[in-house]
């Protein structure tokens, strides 16, 4: 008996940040919302109300404030912790459809749905059925698109989000060829997934305007002006599945962690306590993809917009003897690496650490390495690791990250982490 065809959903929180804050906030469901970028600085997401105001992507919040308070618009400093533990509830929720499926970003996850879909009533009732239950057990609204590849799926979801007619689920395989082709003649050729506006330019150069342009096109010429990958983006848009679920993401060769600070640093000392709380947050993503590091590259920065300032923006890579994803260790390479490069008289803005030269766990140890130290370290950090996870981030951590933290990141308009902290559930009156 020959295999099913391939069935993708793509299931997509609709203004993901912003459906967080209203999750907890009832009152606000038809008020102008955006939630701000660190430091309370730029719109990084805006509610469909902000966007009839006109207020667009990434304009500085300074600039919306003379007018916020008269118009009604209320923002939100950004609240990570509230919108990962969102996301991970929305995952576990889509888990109970369908075992398959892969977490494409903070609030997209793809789906394979052709063997589970009967038990629901057809893709079409699954797709509904998962639009409902997050809606009433999270409170999220979500778009589901569903079609044969994963770039259809994409393609479809667009469609169900800004269309009405589709209420929220656009499948595909209920419309006709021609209703395909007339809803891929509506739209543009750069709002395919994976095609940049780069590329775009260069697809209206040769002619091709539309999704149905694209669709049509010869998969060979394609090729030929911009490779495979291009090539099976079309050959998706036709049909043909090339493109298959990522159960695993692949581990990051490079993992960075940088603030930019709530209020200049001058002293090395507050250096030291941002550049070492950026290490620990690197160190554990590191230890989480089972990886090891042999390098380490500290940066910081001073404010490139302030030309009445004088600048200085250094950088320094310090190699570690063997690969290590132990804290310690690598708190004293970039302290090494920090105290070499810090000069006084500067008002710094930023610092970041960036581990490289990652491997896995299984990599061969140096002739001379200590493997007593090398369990004893192990030992710790699983055992940190585990507290931490336990009972909260930071609740064990090293003395050099500090207590105050003056530098931090601004959030002054951030709403309380309803999920993740104790003492700021949400009360009920």
């Amino acid at each position: 008996m020959p295999a099913p065809q391939p069935q993708f959903a793509l299931v997509d929180v609709n203004n993901f940040f912003v459906s967080c804050e209203r999750t907890f906030r009832a009152d606000l469901e038809n008020t102008p919302l955006v939630v701000l970028s660190n430091n309370d600085g730029c719109a990084i997401a805006r509610s469909k109300e902000a966007k009839e105001m006109g207020v667009k992507m990434g304009t500085p919040w300074f600039k919306l404030q003379p007018t916020a308070r008269k118009r009604g618009l209320l923002a939100f400093s950004s609240n990570y912790a509230l919108y990962g533990d969102m996301s991970q509830r929305v995952v576990r929720l889509l888990r109970d459809f369908a075992p398959d499926l892969e977490v494409y970003s903070i609030d997209e996850c793809f789906l394979r749905i052709e063997s589970v879909a009967r038990r629901h009533g057809g893709a079409s009732a699954m797709g509904r059925a998962i639009r409902e239950r997050i809606r009433q057990w999270l409170g999220l609204p979500v778009c589901v698109g569903i079609g044969p590849t994963k770039t259809l799926a994409k393609f479809a979801n667009h469609l169900a989000k800004k269309n009405g007619v589709f209420d929220g689920v656009c499948d595909l395989y209920t419309l006709s060829r021609p209703e395909r082709k007339q809803w891929m003649s509506r739209l543009d050729a750069g709002e395919v997934w994976g095609v940049g506006r780069r590329i775009a330019r260069r697809l209206d150069e040769l002619g091709i305007h539309t999704v149905l342009d694209l669709r049509e096109a010869s998969p060979q010429e394609i090729r030929g002006h911009f490779g495979v990958v291009m090539e099976r983006t079309c050959q998706e848009l036709r049909g043909i599945s090339c493109l298959e679920l990522e159960d695993i993401s692949p581990p990051k060769q490079q993992i960075m962690v940088s603030r930019s600070f709530g209020c200049p640093v001058r002293t090395l000392k507050d250096l030291r306590e941002a550049v070492a709380t950026f290490t620990a947050r690197a160190a554990e993503k590191l230890r989480q993809q089972a990886g090891v590091a042999a390098a380490i590259h500290v940066f910081i920065r001073t404010d490139r917009f302030r030309e009445d300032e004088p600048q200085y923006t250094p950088g320094i890579v310090v190699p570690l003897a063997d690969g290590t994803d132990d804290t310690l260790a690598l708190l004293e390479a970039a302290f090494s690496g920090l105290c070499a490069i810090y000069r006084e008289g500067f008002r710094y803005k930023k610092a970041g650490v960036m581990l490289t030269l990652i491997s896995d766990k299984t990599r061969q140890p140096t002739l001379f390495g200590d493997t007593a130290s090398g369990e004893k370290s192990k030992r710790l950090m699983l055992a940190m690791d585990a507290i931490n996870r336990e009972f909260g981030r930071d609740t064990l951590r090293s003395a050099a990250s500090g207590i105050e933290h003056r530098w931090a990141t601004k959030a002054e308009m951030r709403s309380p982490r309803y999920t993740t902290r104790w003492d700021e559930l949400p009360g009920v009156s």
